[in-house]
């Protein structure tokens, strides 16, 4: 049987379930999920072995006008993603239906001339009588991709978008054993697993453009000691983290130590700490630490 292997790029606006879409695939979670734009900031590798053939997937940034550094900077990468990739999925949300920014994108891969597959998704929240006409709009927007309805929230459709896929890599070698679902460390898992603490229960209060860095990472029998700083922009968003008595801050760290435990298997303690940089998004040398 011949195998086939390649990287994929998920690609599409912000919010429309990438990263979900990517934790489905690969069968475990390797992106963070939040209802926030931008969630995703540097690219996320998943894998996914299958007896025929090896899925590379990468995870980008949600595509966007933009206008900050930071911004330019993930939108930079992901054109490189495209570039670099052997097909796309271009996802799209079954509820907010075709944007503007969807069809800017769509003339971005028509000039990348790559395979594209069309994802359209939530479909579990959507009437499928619904669906005909954004299946039909997508069709004469894409006249020789793929389209494929599914749920990356329950998982619908999702083994017909593998066999799609999988049908539009070349042939390649198996880049990966097959026990491997990421290539990111330890370290950048964990410090993803704070940021989307911080971005789920600070809501509205504090924006995106948050990092996290590990600053200390100790291996002590069973039990990993970790120490994380969260960067802020401003006094008064440190002061929302770490909320009344210190009572934010405190639950963002249980949250993301059963979190990080379950990740890494053993016991951790973990130390929170909050730094305020007020150019950090604007610094390329401190974005550059960010991975971005």
């Amino acid at each position: 049987m011949t195998f086939r292997s390649g990287f994929v790029a998920i690609v599409g606006r912000p919010n429309v379930g990438k990263s979900t879409l990517l934790n489905r695939l690969v069968g475990s979670k390797v992106a963070i999920v939040s209802p926030k734009p931008q969630t995703t900031r540097r690219r996320i590798l998943g894998v996914t072995t299958l007896p025929h053939a090896q899925l590379l997937f990468y995870d980008t940034a949600g595509w966007h006008r933009p206008r900050a550094l930071i911004n330019k900077r993930m939108v930079l990468d992901t054109e490189k993603v495209i570039q670099d990739a052997d097909v796309i999925l271009w996802v799209v949300d079954s509820l907010a239906g075709v944007r503007l920014e969807d069809r800017a994108l769509c003339d971005h891969l028509c000039i990348a001339k790559r395979p594209v597959c069309v994802v359209l998704n939530k479909i579990d929240r959507r009437a499928h009588v619904k669906l005909l006409p954004q299946l039909a709009e997508l069709g004469e927007m894409l006249p020789d991709a793929e389209i494929v309805p599914v749920s990356a929230l329950d998982g619908a459709n999702i083994d017909e978008l593998l066999e799609v896929i999988v049908k539009l890599l070349p042939e390649g070698p198996r880049y990966y054993d097959e026990d491997t679902i990421t290539d990111q460390t330890e370290r950048m898992l964990i410090e993803e697993v704070v940021r989307e603490q911080v971005l789920l229960q600070t809501k509205e209060e504090i924006p995106y453009a948050v990092g996290v860095v590990v600053e200390k990472f100790e291996e002590r029998e069973d039990l990993s000691v970790i120490s994380a700083a969260i960067q802020v922009e401003r006094k008064s968003q440190k002061g929302i983290l770490i909320g009344a008595g210190g009572a934010r801050i405190k639950e963002i760290g249980r949250a993301a130590r059963l979190e990080a435990e379950r990740i890494l298997g053993r016991r951790v303690y973990l130390e929170l700490f909050v730094r305020v940089d007020e150019d950090w998004t604007t610094n390329p040398r401190r974005l550059a630490e960010m991975g971005l």
